[in-house]
């Protein structure tokens, strides 16, 4: 190794992997590796997971930005770290299930929150980022990002990607992404269902804060309720379904917020949440 391999490498482990900002409810998780492409190594999902307890928990925490350094998102798995790993005796494979069950753990922990997770992609998002943004609640993307599941490019199929994108969009376009490799861009994507809304460089940012504060304005409560509500009654049966959320329906008209917001609504004032 290089002296200046070695600078750099220690220059990565001075820096967090993870940038954080908490304003207005609003708290915002940034992936730091821009030199890997912000890879989903073992270390980076750990510290995702990380930082999705500790917003969980966070009373002051309303919604969720997860965001990138530079013109790659996330390239998915680390290629170099799964390498490496055909030293070991069995040839990698007790690494390689501890990498896709911790991604698989990291994808739940974002559907379970009880806080919205708002994915905001900059650049490029492939394979295991795909999943990633396939796995959050909401999407918002830069005109100029592009996603793709190329794994059947270099002989590993996306199946774990999968998952979370037959969730989200098409069964044909699942598939034509998952079979042919190919990148698709923001616009598409939007067609597609992947992402909510594509918008241009300059008004990005003014964009993504307005869209985290309107729903970080609302009752914490409720939203829980209902984002819970909502993944569950997706893989259920139409009548399962409407008996699930009716009850779900019964029980937060019992809440002090739906009182609250019902009684400003008829009253035509801004309703003061207690979350509870």
């Amino acid at each position: 190794m290089s002296d200046a391999d070695t600078t750099k490498d220690q220059s990565e482990a001075d820096r967090p992997m993870l940038g954080k900002l908490l304003h207005n409810g609003v708290q915002r998780i940034v992936m730091q590796r821009p030199e890997r492409m912000n890879a989903l190594s073992m270390a980076m999902m750990k510290e995702l997971c990380a930082a999705l307890d500790e917003a969980a928990t966070n009373p002051e925490v309303r919604v969720v930005l997860l965001g990138a350094e530079g013109k790659v998102f996330c390239a998915g798995h680390d290629l170099k770290e799964l390498t490496a790993a055909r030293a070991e005796a069995d040839g990698g494979k007790a690494f390689y299930e501890q990498t896709f069950d911790q991604c698989a753990e990291l994808m739940q922990k974002i559907v379970n929150l009880p806080k919205p997770v708002i994915a905001v992609i900059t650049g490029v998002a492939t394979a295991a980022g795909c999943q990633l943004v396939a796995s959050c609640d909401l999407a918002l993307a830069l005109d100029t990002a592009t996603f793709c599941t190329p794994g059947v490019n270099i002989g590993l199929f996306c199946s774990t990607p999968m998952v979370a994108l037959t969730r989200n969009v098409g069964r044909k376009q699942a598939m034509e992404m998952l079979l042919t490799g190919e990148s698709i861009d923001a616009s598409t994507a939007k067609d597609y269902g992947l992402i909510n809304r594509v918008v241009q460089a300059d008004y990005l940012e003014v964009v993504v804060q307005k869209y985290a504060e309107v729903i970080a304005s609302k009752s914490a409560l409720t939203v829980k309720t209902g984002k819970e509500a909502f993944y569950k009654q997706a893989d259920m049966p139409l009548a399962e379904a409407y008996a699930y959320t009716s009850k779900v329906m019964a029980e937060n008209m019992l809440a002090n917020d739906a009182e609250e917001g019902i009684n400003a609504f008829l009253q035509k004032r801004t309703p003061d949440w207690k979350d509870s």
